[in-house]
């Protein structure tokens, strides 16, 4: 038996409909719209959400590379005993490491200008334990805040807003004034700048600006006190729940934060944002199946001679109808297939395109400004492939039902009539 003939007769009539002949190339090239239609619609789901992904992830790696993990603070005062505290923490299950930090709003002026900045007093050979904030400066930046030098280390945003550089002098106003026989003055100190912090966030670029904690104490009053200990645990993911078993184990009086707390708003609202991009893209899919549709009702009423002739000479109605659902079926994977090839080709080199756009268009596509970072990251999710190509092929099968019940519906003798 010839390898043809073991072909089920229904898959070669789907197969011959599908290809172009003299006097049908125009069903062929509908056919062929609905195939790019379903494959510019699957493409731009995979894209969309590889964004997304990618988008999320790279906030979540820099953000807890600037952030700690947690955060144990007192309520009402800073914490005077933070060294006996600190050693008490590092001995919790879950924790491993503890570094203490004071933090203040502060204004920074330099000459006309003048602006508000987050200051945050670490100590240069603590901090790497609980952050990396030592891998976006450059070498040997921390070693350089050291107490009483009054060295500062601005984010690069923050430094250009002020124009300042490497070497110049800012001066930090603190909140709290020194009362004076002439009234209430702020204090002010003179710190040089030592290093610029460049995270890739503009968040932090624009916002943050790190001193010796010692030059942090002294400035906002604070003695031997300071603002509280920042935590770096084993798994980042239940670190809400490990600071808060540590605060109990403490005997409580301590004010708790986590970093899925401080931006739990913000990631929920890019994955709200992700449903309702694969809502709203998935139309584009179900557009093109459409096509479908009309491309099979179109391919039944061309055929219907044929179709007569076959169910003439003993062909089912099933074989019809399963013919013809082969043959939409068949559209719906061809571009399911290219779709997904396409998707995850530009996901891949997405990057590499954007900065060709931006070079020919002179100008700026992604402002850190706006979006926090200054790339295009992309993730390709398995799930997100799995759910954009079965949804893909739901649709194209289901848009082949009516034209195909219309076909097997077909009266030979009716049909046979008008030939």
């Amino acid at each position: 038996m010839s390898l043809a003939a073991r072909i089920p007769l229904e898959a070669r009539l789907a197969w011959r409909y599908l290809r172009a002949r003299t006097g049908e190339r125009f069903l062929s090239f509908i056919a062929g719209v609905g195939v790019l239609g379903i494959a510019v619609g699957v493409a731009v789901l995979i894209v969309v959400l590889s964004v997304m992904n990618g988008f999320e992830r790279e906030l979540r790696s820099r953000i807890l590379g600037m952030t700690a993990h947690a955060t144990l603070t007192g309520v009402d005062e800073p914490l005077a005993a933070w060294r006996t505290v600190r050693a008490r923490v590092e001995r919790e299950p879950g924790v491993i490491a503890a570094a203490p930090f004071v933090e203040e709003r502060a204004m920074l002026v330099a000459g006309p200008r003048v602006s508000g900045a987050l200051v945050r007093g670490v100590l240069p050979e603590e901090e790497p334990r609980v952050s990396n904030v030592d891998e976006h400066v450059p070498p040997g930046t921390l070693a350089k805040l050291a107490a009483g030098r009054f060295g500062i280390v601005l984010g690069r945003a923050l430094a250009e807003e002020l124009g300042l550089g490497v070497g110049d002098r800012v001066v930090l106003a603190a909140p709290q004034g020194t009362a004076t026989p002439a009234g209430v003055v702020p204090r002010l100190r003179r710190f040089t700048v030592v290093g610029l912090l460049d995270s890739g966030m503009y968040e932090y670029d624009r916002n943050y600006a790190l001193v010796h904690m010692g030059d942090a104490a002294r400035l906002f009053r604070l003695g031997d006190a300071v603002s509280g200990l920042r935590l770096e645990v084993e798994d980042p993911w239940r670190a809400g729940r490990t600071v808060r078993d540590v605060a109990v184990a403490l005997g409580g009086g301590f004010y708790i934060s986590d970093w899925t707390r401080n931006h739990a708003n913000f990631f929920r609202s890019i994955q709200t944002t992700k449903g309702i991009l694969f809502v709203l893209l998935l139309l584009v899919v179900a557009v093109a199946a459409f096509n479908i549709v009309s491309t099979l009702v179109m391919l039944v009423r061309e055929k219907q001679g044929d179709i007569a002739i076959l169910r003439t000479l003993g062909f089912p109605p099933r074989g019809v109808l399963v013919a013809f659902v082969l043959q939409g079926t068949a559209i719906g994977v061809l571009g399911t297939l290219a779709g997904l090839a396409a998707g995850l080709l530009i996901a891949e080199h997405l990057t590499a395109l954007v900065r060709g756009l931006e070079a020919v268009l002179g100008t700026t596509l992604i402002d850190a400004r706006v979006y926090y970072i200054d790339e295009l990251p992309t993730a390709v999710d398995p799930y997100d492939l799995a759910r954009i190509c079965g949804m893909a092929f739901v649709l194209a099968c289901l848009s082949t039902l009516y034209p195909a019940w219309r076909a097997a519906r077909t009266q030979p003798a009716n049909a046979l009539r008008h030939e």
